[in-house]
């Protein structure tokens, strides 16, 4: 077990190297660059560009600034932000909390109705509940999540008028119930794509446990369907679910980045498109580097889990 761990550690970091250099490089290399902010600036002069870039080290080699880069980034130093001369874990982390709240209770939701779905779809399999979920998941996956997130806001906080249209809570407010509705249709419009793909797959892994011969024999023993279904159907059913959660987190974030746009969400993804937009380079590749961290460390913890769980993995 502990070389399995070592070596899914191990392919963790090569692709966290391979991450790194391939989003610096193509970050560097596009039009514009970190210096077009300051070129905008009346009366600036090509003598006092060069010597900005040499203050900030970007008339150096692109090999050269990379080796720096990672060097202080092994170090803890992540550098700082061109915009704020803030530290990027700072402001990173002034983010953070934001889009792990977003992000978590949206797994949460998707996880729980998804295999709810999946798991009823499956034993009413061809019911007008199974057609149903079908063609709705289909039309959730086809559908951009933005547009869902606009139609959302209309209905919901200009018609309807239940819910805040956006931020993360009121300025004065602050309270729990505050937090918790303006959570509410950011939260439903990330959770709708990832519902989508939790219960086809539960629904597939699901048919296929219950096809099974220990399930026929659990049957012929004389349990009730629903001890059949919760002690040996869904217990083995979640087996390959646990390996999707982990892979699910690149979605997540990718919605989250949309999200949080929509719904002017205070978090990483917003953080992103800024950092871009004012060609923010430090802060944008330290998102990258964070985010790219976070789908690995969570991809590697669901790897381990499916090792425990299932023998077969770390023996293979």
């Amino acid at each position: 077990m502990l070389s399995y761990i070592v070596s899914r550690l191990l392919q963790s970091l090569v692709l966290l190297l391979l991450v790194s250099i391939i989003g610096f490089a193509v970050l560097n290399l596009a039009p514009g660059g970190p210096l077009s902010q300051y070129a905008l600036t009346p009366g600036m002069t090509q003598e006092t560009m060069d010597r900005i870039a040499h203050q900030m080290g970007l008339d150096r080699p692109l090999p050269i600034q990379y080796l720096d880069w990672i060097w202080r980034l092994l170090q803890g130093d992540w550098g700082k932000s061109y915009r704020d001369q803030l530290p990027v874990l700072q402001i990173i982390s002034s983010h953070l909390f934001a889009t792990l709240l977003l992000m978590g209770t949206s797994m949460v939701i998707s996880i729980a109705v998804g295999t709810w779905i999946g798991v009823r779809g499956a034993t009413k399999r061809y019911s007008i509940f199974d057609y149903t979920a079908t063609v709705g998941a289909m039309v959730a996956l086809s559908i951009p999540t933005f547009w869902f997130g606009l139609v959302a806001i209309y209905v919901f906080a200009l018609r309807l008028k239940w819910l805040p249209a956006g931020n993360m809570y009121t300025v004065g407010d602050g309270s729990f119930m505050d937090y918790a509705t303006h959570l509410i249709l950011p939260s439903l419009v990330l959770a709708l794509v990832d519902i989508a793909v939790w219960s086809r797959y539960m629904r597939t892994a699901t048919l296929d446990v219950i096809n099974q011969d220990f399930v026929r024999t659990a049957r012929a023993k004389g349990l009730s369907e629903r001890a059949v279904l919760m002690t040996h159907v869904l217990r083995n059913a979640l087996i390959p679910m646990i390996t999707l959660a982990g892979l699910q987190l690149p979605t997540i974030l990718g919605g989250a980045l949309v999200t949080e746009t929509v719904f002017t969400w205070p978090g990483m993804g917003r953080l992103f498109l800024d950092s871009l937009g004012y060609h923010d380079y430090p802060v944008v590749m330290g998102l990258l580097m964070f985010s790219a961290i976070l789908v690995l460390v969570g991809s590697l913890i669901a790897d381990i889990l499916v090792a425990f769980v299932d023998p077969r993995v770390r023996l293979g």
